[in-house]
């Protein structure tokens, strides 16, 4: 996709699930993991689709040598997205009383996917960074879930207001994920997704492989 195609959009939505049922895994014994995430969803960020945890171990082995993937957050309960989505539009409602309201969901899903078919949802999102040996994070421009407003813009992947290194970090990242088959959305240089909607858009995928489940379906 050339164009940024946002979740909001019916494309997005238009594409069909065929659930292969698979279960939620803890990455916490597999990645190094962040805790900034644990007060909001009580443990179940840790949680993924089983096929993106093994891309997310092949994307860290194509690394260079001293850099870590770290990772903030997978799933994310249906209620919570919830919270998420309609928080920062009520956000942008009262910046921007004269939207409408679907100007209000479209420039929401920048940031926060509409609940129906979040990523997070299904197991099949992570937010994640770089991190030294050292375990400390990398600059990339930006911090992790800087929204458009906060960052003027810069929290966009291919956004040019940020230095040359934040540029080289990204283009590690996106190098290593990519080449392990997850896909970026490009309003969030952290957000990468494999088996969901957006990615089956992005790919060309008949369908998608994981759709929005509640933690105790899997």
């Amino acid at each position: 996709m050339s164009e940024i195609i946002l979740m909001s959009d019916a494309r997005v939505a238009a594409v069909p699930v065929e659930e292969c049922g698979e279960l939620l895994v803890d990455v916490s014994g597999s990645l190094l993991v962040d805790d900034r995430k644990q007060k909001d969803s009580h443990g179940a960020q840790v949680h993924l689709r089983q096929g993106v945890l093994d891309r997310l171990l092949e994307a860290q082995a194509l690394l260079p040598e001293g850099l870590r993937l770290l990772f903030v957050e997978g799933y994310r309960p249906p209620s919570l997205q919830r919270v998420y989505f309609e928080g920062y539009a009520d956000q942008l409602r009262a910046e921007h009383p004269q939207w409408t309201a679907e100007q209000v969901r479209a420039a929401a899903s920048r940031y926060v996917s509409p609940p129906e078919i979040a990523p997070h949802s299904a197991g099949a999102a992570v937010d994640l960074t770089l991190v030294d040996a050292d375990g400390r994070e990398l600059d990339l421009g930006t911090p992790m879930n800087a929204s458009p407003e906060q960052s003027a813009g810069a929290c966009y992947t291919g956004a040019d207001n940020i230095s040359d290194e934040a540029r080289a970090n990204r283009e590690v990242l996106g190098k290593a994920l990519s080449a392990a088959g997850l896909v970026n959305y490009p309003t969030e240089w952290w957000h990468w997704s494999y088996g969901d909607r957006y990615w089956a858009l992005a790919t060309g995928a008949p369908a998608a492989l994981y759709g929005p489940r509640e933690l105790d379906e899997f």
